[in-house]
């Protein structure tokens, strides 16, 4: 069970053939899964004041990839070229901070030293898989979540919130529903964007776009998949932030 489980948390065993030709349809996210109350001030202010803006991904295995090329297509990496694409005459850099293995909690105790290192402006926290596989208490999970985005927060830095993947096989080994409920509330209470890769891939499978249920497990789909979450997620990140391109004196 646990050689399973471990393999399905990487998107790259994940997806067959995509079912639609054109990756514009097939990266196509609905408005509202990529719309959040809350805000991104400091990314609003370094883009405007500084024309730089400093991310780190603190993920686990699934923010990364294996295989030719696989840092450069990793999500962290296509999130940095989809923002690049978008803010052309912004510094952007996106670095991968991967805690494989390690609870919430467990990163939770880390972050402040990432945050002291770093000085990112935003901190995308992907999180919520290794304490669903290890069945750690949502009550346990909430508090290190909780612990953990305060700390940020101290430290004067956005925060995103990512949920698990989806995966209809890993649906039926292990309970998610609780954790990415947690995550939503706890992104609520702390007024931070929650990115929601659960929902937003289970519409890719829904609609056709990705086979999650299909057998064969190949890099050139994994790519795909992190190529569109990169997308999504620069597109949460602009929004949230409030940027206007055309204000930046950007014409795309």
């Amino acid at each position: 069970m646990r050689i399973v489980l471990g393999a399905l948390v990487c998107v790259g065993v994940l997806a067959s053939a995509p079912a639609r030709a054109n990756d514009a349809d097939i990266c196509a996210v609905p408005a509202y899964l990529l719309t959040s109350d809350s805000a991104l001030p400091k990314v609003a202010a370094a883009v405007k004041d500084y024309r730089q803006l400093n991310i780190v991904v603190v993920g686990s295995r699934s923010s990364s990839l294996n295989g030719p090329d696989g840092s450069a297509s990793s999500y962290p990496a296509r999130l940095e070229a989809a923002l690049r694409e978008k803010l052309p005459s912004i510094e952007v850099h996106v670095t991968l901070d991967l805690r494989a293995k390690q609870s919430a909690a467990e990163v939770a105790a880390e972050l402040e030293k990432i945050g002291q290192e770093s000085k990112p402006t935003l901190v995308v926290w992907q999180t919520g898989t290794v304490d669903a596989m290890r069945s750690i208490d949502p009550d346990d999970f909430r508090a290190g979540l909780d612990d953990g985005v305060a700390i940020l927060q101290k430290l004067n830095t956005d925060v995103i919130l990512m949920n698990l993947q989806y995966s209809p096989r890993m649906e039926t080994m292990i309970a998610v529903a609780p954790y990415n409920d947690t995550i939503r509330v706890v992104a609520q209470q702390r007024n931070v964007p929650m990115f929601d890769r659960f929902a937003i891939m289970r519409q890719w499978s829904d609609a056709g776009d990705f086979d999650l249920f299909g057998p064969a497990h190949g890099f050139g789909m994994a790519k795909r998949v992190h190529d569109c979450i990169g997308r999504a997620l620069a597109k949460l990140v602009i929004e949230s932030a409030h940027i206007n391109p055309a204000a930046l004196g950007i014409q795309r």
